[in-house]
């Protein structure tokens, strides 16, 4: 099932270190299929706060996106990116091409039954 590495990044001034990290990283994503879906760009906030950027990659799988976080590779470039701009990270894994959000809210609707 596919997954997802997201990241919350908060504003940052241009750095070379970060313009590194930026060339690097796709290098690092290529052995566990990791590709880019967002990448910085304009957002149109709808709700709450987002000061910042938001990036998405997805992957095969959980498993790969973990290999990849983990992988020596990564975690080289990491500190470019570390040392100049704050932000959250997470990878979560996506859902099924059959998910229904309806079964979902059967479930809560019988857990909240008792």
């Amino acid at each position: 099932m596919t997954a997802y590495a997201i990241a919350h990044f908060r504003p940052a001034e241009p750095n070379p270190e970060i313009c590194a990290y930026i060339e690097s990283i796709q290098a690092t994503l290529d052995p566990f299929g990791g590709r880019f879906l967002v990448h910085g760009g304009e957002l149109d906030i709808r709700e709450g706060s987002w000061p910042g950027a938001v990036v998405v990659i997805v992957f095969p799988g959980m498993a790969q996106a973990r290999a990849w976080y983990d992988s020596p590779a990564y975690e080289e470039i990491l500190p470019l990116r570390t040392r100049h701009i704050a932000g959250d990270v997470i990878l979560v894994p996506g859902v099924p091409d059959d998910y229904d959000p309806a079964e979902t809210a059967a479930r809560m609707r019988a857990a909240m039954a008792g």
